[in-house]
């Protein structure tokens, strides 16, 4: 999914019309890729690709929305309980895919060879 679509979920599942927001959302979007990559593992050298292997795709996008909702619902410094909800759907998904990262890699890599 591209960000443009990304950011058409993002304000579906907040229920948020109009652009007014759009800029924080892409920036949200941005901060959440981030997040869930620098939690599982970058994308390239043997993994490249790894984020749009079909039975990763669905659940990263996922994650990732989940996360920027929860960014521009809980935008101040001090949150309530609702947000670890979110968090503990988050951390389960993170910790599939990090797994399937972990075991893919020692398998050789997206394309099963190593560098």
């Amino acid at each position: 999914m591209n960000d443009d679509k990304l950011l058409q979920t993002l304000k579906l599942s907040l229920r948020v019309d109009g652009d007014e927001d759009d800029e924080i959302l892409k920036r949200n979007i941005s901060a959440a890729k981030s997040y869930v990559i620098g939690a599982i593992g970058y994308d390239d050298g043997i993994m490249t690709g790894f984020y749009e292997l079909a039975d990763i795709k669905d659940q990263f996008e996922m994650v990732v929305i989940a996360i920027a909702s929860s960014y521009y619902t809980y935008r101040s410094a001090i949150v309530g309980n609702a947000v670890s909800e979110v968090d503990l759907v988050s951390y389960s998904i993170i910790g599939q895919l990090r797994g399937k990262y972990i075991d893919l890699e020692q398998r050789g890599g997206v394309n099963g060879s190593k560098n």
